[in-house]
């Protein structure tokens, strides 16, 4: 989620390089940028590059977000804020009733479910 927050803060026509984007991902995760190392950042930049989410200009260590990437993007960072991020605290008392409640039967759903597939809990 960081680093396609980070991409979101990218969104912008001077692009962004592995340095930049690296001290925006470690600035989201709230970590030293020592502890999201160059070679972590050149992988998760190859690895949005072969996906077509972003693109390297050519003769220059500069990346642009392609117009996938920052629907992929965007689309996340929305998916996280006003979904994940609400079940994730649903549970506990200042959240409505009512998502406590769907919280609930979503648990019970599920819990029905891996009963009949004969799935055990994981170890």
């Amino acid at each position: 989620m960081a680093l396609f927050g980070a991409l979101c803060v990218g969104l912008n026509a001077l692009g962004f390089t592995n340095r930049s984007l690296r001290t925006q991902v470690s600035h989201l995760l709230g970590v030293p940028t020592t502890s999201y190392t160059v070679n972590q950042m050149s992988y998760d930049l190859a690895r949005l590059r072969t996906k077509g989410l972003i693109r390297r200009r050519p003769g220059t260590n500069t990346y642009d977000l392609t117009a996938q990437g920052q629907r992929i993007a965007i689309f996340c960072i929305k998916v996280h804020d006003r979904l994940l991020a609400p079940l994730i605290v649903a549970d506990q008392p200042p959240a409505p009733p009512d998502l406590q409640r769907a919280l609930a039967t979503i648990d019970r759903d599920v819990e029905s479910y891996t009963n009949r597939a004969r799935l055990g809990t994981a170890a």
